[in-house]
């Protein structure tokens, strides 16, 4: 009796001490941690599901970004090599055009330069045959008039004309012989330059020297017409040459613009696959990482998982165990609750987040009109008029003025033809470039529009998947805050059980070892007295088998709340690195995609400013175009729509110049 006071008395100084009682303290923990420890184990098992099936469904979609990811990789390098062939290709032919740009240049300025030569071989023929035709003219005057001395003085100018038949200058000479005068050649000269003309007589004897005169001055006349002709062909066959061969540049020109620009576009194309191979590779890299790192910690959850699952269910046993058999020994309950002996169920969802342009004159009258009426002609209808009212001198006068006019015509008409030819290609060129550019230039456009639009779908795309990162990661900060919290509550409570159980055994075992004491001084008391009365047979051991049962238990229980500490302390320390892996790889994809939106914003800019640029070359080129348009309708109506062709108005000039020469010949042969 007395030692069963004693153990009241120091339990409940004990009691008073530390507030409640210890034993009472470890069966409301035991029970506490039970249906704590139910709860969590439900808790986590639905956590689990839900962080498995994220586990899946993000393994999968990360695995599609991946396989996306490759293929557009292999397309993005095959258009990169083919950009870079079409780029050296495209090279090798601007090579060529330079080169036949360059060689054309040349053939036009040798072309220029044989020009050149043949204008002036033409102008100092043409110089000597006027200058001829004119000498022979004023000597078929002089003689005409029968001025002795200036007819002496222009025969002998004509015999040192530089075109001068032989058989003329023999007559000529054989005239001069014969002449009274020929003694006073020098004196002559003088004086014919002094002396009015004599008055005209007709001599005979010069009239054969007038006749071979004029014969010559219409050959040198004839000669001059064909030179002229001549002339006139050659240059307008020169004018084709230099015609064609600008035809040529400017066709080499167009061609190596287009190809330049087609090659800047392939450039550019190159470059823009080249930075988008660039994100792409770096946003694969990144997925191919996370998801690796994500498998390899679901996989490590799976198994977390299955040790916690059966870890708790041995626990929970355990815990039933130990508060049946703590409740058959204590009729008092506990105060405070035991925390789950493992409080890092929450962790499993801390990585939960998803990544990602007269007779003789009426014969000729009849002659040219009816060539007039056989052409359409109103210059030779005009000419058989005149021939017709004026003296024959004058109608020789006026036909040379007519065919030297329409020499004239034939050649300003040539040059008209030429310039027209050449306006007319030039404008074509500028039709076929303004047009190849409006079609270039629009193709530019709808591709600029597609690939803004498609940049800002990407860039809403990656902006919405930074938003569900960093809603993740606030996620992941707050479950890593309660799971803390968590886990620090259980390790003070384990901390504090211990204290309670270590109190408890303290108690006991002192207990017990006084009531042994106590027992053996009564049995010694007992031997020495014989003739007492009969009191204990056998001595008191008290409840020594009872006791050394909780005594065990609470040991158990102790080494239970020293293993839930340093587990839990474990279980924090591997949380907390988990969490940090997770925030930085987090971190590492965030500032990726954010690389990428920033990127791709840049790349939209750019591309808006070329579309705003193409968009007004556009507008300036259709003007352009709509300009060129404008002049060939009046190049047209100028060059092409004249009624006849060039060739069949050059052909009645041609006839109407023949009809002229064959009147002209039929009145110097009636003359003579």
């Amino acid at each position: 009796m007395q030692c069963s006071l004693l153990f009241l008395t120091t339990l409940s100084a004990l009691a008073l001490g530390s507030e409640v009682n210890p034993v009472q303290k470890v069966i409301q923990l035991l029970e506490g941690m039970k249906d704590k420890g139910m709860k969590e184990m439900q808790e986590e098992q639905a956590q689990y599901a839900k962080y498995e099936r994220f586990c899946e469904d993000t393994l999968i979609d990360k695995q599609r970004s991946i396989k996306e990811a490759t293929e557009k990789i292999e397309i993005l390098e095959a258009e990169i090599q083919k950009s870079t062939s079409e780029a050296e290709r495209l090279t090798s032919e601007i090579a060529e055009h330079t080169a036949d740009i360059e060689s054309t240049k040349a053939e036009q300025d040798k072309a220029t330069s044989v020009r050149k030569e043949e204008r002036a071989d033409f102008e100092a023929t043409l110089t000597d045959y006027t200058e001829s035709i004119d000498a022979i003219g004023r000597a078929i005057k002089a003689l005409k008039d029968n001025n002795k001395k200036l007819s002496f003085v222009q025969l002998l100018t004509v015999r040192n004309l530089k075109k001068l038949p032989s058989d003329a200058f023999q007559s000529i000479d054989a005239y001069l012989a014969g002449s009274d005068d020929a003694t006073d050649a020098p004196a002559l000269i003088m004086e014919a330059s002094r002396q009015p003309p004599a008055p005209k007589v007709y001599e005979s004897q010069s009239g054969g020297v007038i006749s071979m005169l004029e014969s010559l001055q219409d050959k040198f006349v004839d000669e001059r017409a064909s030179l002229e002709k001549e002339e006139a062909q050659k240059k307008h066959a020169y004018e084709l040459l230099v015609q064609g061969l600008k035809t040529q540049e400017t066709q080499a020109k167009k061609d190596q613009k287009q190809k330049a620009a087609f090659k800047a576009k392939e450039l550019e194309s190159k470059a823009a696959n080249e930075g988008e191979l660039e994100e792409t590779t770096s946003e694969k890299a990144s997925d191919t990482k996370y998801r690796e790192d994500l498998k390899a910690t679901c996989q490590k959850k799976a198994t977390d998982m299955a040790s916690r699952t059966k870890l708790r269910k041995e626990e929970l046993e355990a815990i039933a165990k130990a508060t049946e058999i703590i409740a058959g020994k204590v009729a008092s309950s506990a105060e405070k609750h035991l925390p789950s002996l493992l409080q890092t169920g929450s962790r499993s969802a801390a990585l939960a987040f998803l990544r990602s342009e007269s007779p003789a004159r009426e014969q000729v009258a009849r002659f040219l009109q009816q060539g007039a009426s056989s052409l359409g002609s109103r210059v030779l209808a005009a000419a058989a008029v005149r021939v017709r009212a004026d003296p024959i001198a004058k109608v020789k006068e006026m036909i040379q003025n007519l065919i030297t006019k329409l020499n004239e015509q034939n050649d300003k008409a040539a040059e008209k033809k030429a310039e027209c030819d050449l306006q007319l290609t030039e404008n074509k060129a500028t039709r076929e470039d303004k047009t190849d550019q409006v079609d270039t230039l629009k193709s530019e456009i709808d591709q600029l529009s597609a690939t803004i639009t498609k940049l800002g779908e990407e860039t809403v795309t990656l902006t919405k998947e930074i938003d569900e990162l960093n809603a993740a990661m606030k996620s992941a900060t707050e479950l890593r805050l309660k799971e803390k919290e968590k886990n620090t509550a259980a390790i003070k409570d384990a901390k504090e059980a211990q204290a309670a159980v270590a109190s408890a055994l303290s108690v006991l075992s002192e207990f017990y070892e006084k009531a042994g004491e106590a027992t053996a001084l009564v049995q010694q008391s007992a031997s020495s007295l014989a003739d007492q009365p009969e009191i204990f047979d056998e001595s008191y051991n008290g409840m020594g088998g009872e006791s050394g049962g909780v005594i065990g238990m609470l040991q158990v229980i102790e080494s239970d709340f020293a293993r839930l500490e340093a587990e839990t302390t474990a279980e924090e320390a591997k949380a907390v690195k988990e969490f940090n892996d997770f925030m930085e790889d987090s971190k590492v994809d965030k500032a990726s995609k954010a690389t990428a939106v920033e990127h791709k914003s840049r790349k939209k800019q750019t591309k808006s400013q070329d579309l705003t640029t193409s968009k007004a070359d556009l507008l300036c080129t259709e003007k352009e175009l709509d300009a060129a348009m404008d002049t060939f309708k009046k190049l047209s109506a100028s060059c092409l729509d004249t009624g006849a062709s060039f060739a069949e108005r050059q052909a009645q000039r041609a006839q109407e110049i023949k009809d002229l020469q064959e009147a002209l010949e039929m009145l110097q042969s009636q003359n003579r």
